[in-house]
């Protein structure tokens, strides 16, 4: 309690709230992305359905954890939620890197899913 109280006063940053919180929509993507997977071989999705639920599940799990980086920072919402859409892609895009061995291009799609996700963590932001 006083640890969270000492922050809020001097502006610090708490880093590993932000960390948390960035692994807490990760896990979210996760079982978002289970949900569809299941829905897939359920129903037998089309591409432009499983495309727009891909781009729905970014916008829901930053927008989260732009929310939450927003009530806690309680300053420049938008800015924290911004940063947070931004890690979160830069997670996305470090893992696609990996596991693709090197053989990525970036193209219209990549800032595209950049965009959605900074925008999505800077609306949770300015929801908070």
């Amino acid at each position: 309690m006083e640890q969270r109280n000492r922050n809020q006063g001097t502006g610090e940053v708490p880093v590993a709230f932000l960390l948390k919180s960035l692994l807490f929509s990760y896990i979210l993507t996760g079982v978002m992305l289970a949900l569809l997977a299941f829905l897939l071989y359920r129903f037998g999705l089309g591409e432009r359905a499983v495309s727009i639920a891909i781009i729905v599940i970014y916008v829901v799990a930053t927008l989260f954890s732009g929310f939450m980086a927003g009530k806690r920072i309680k300053s420049r919402r938008f800015l924290w939620g911004l940063v947070m859409g931004g890690a979160y892609f830069l997670v996305l895009a470090v893992v696609s890197l990996i596991a693709g061995k090197g053989d990525v291009q970036i193209g219209s799609s990549f800032f595209t899913t950049l965009a959605l996700c900074a925008g999505g963590g800077m609306l949770g932001g300015m929801l908070s």
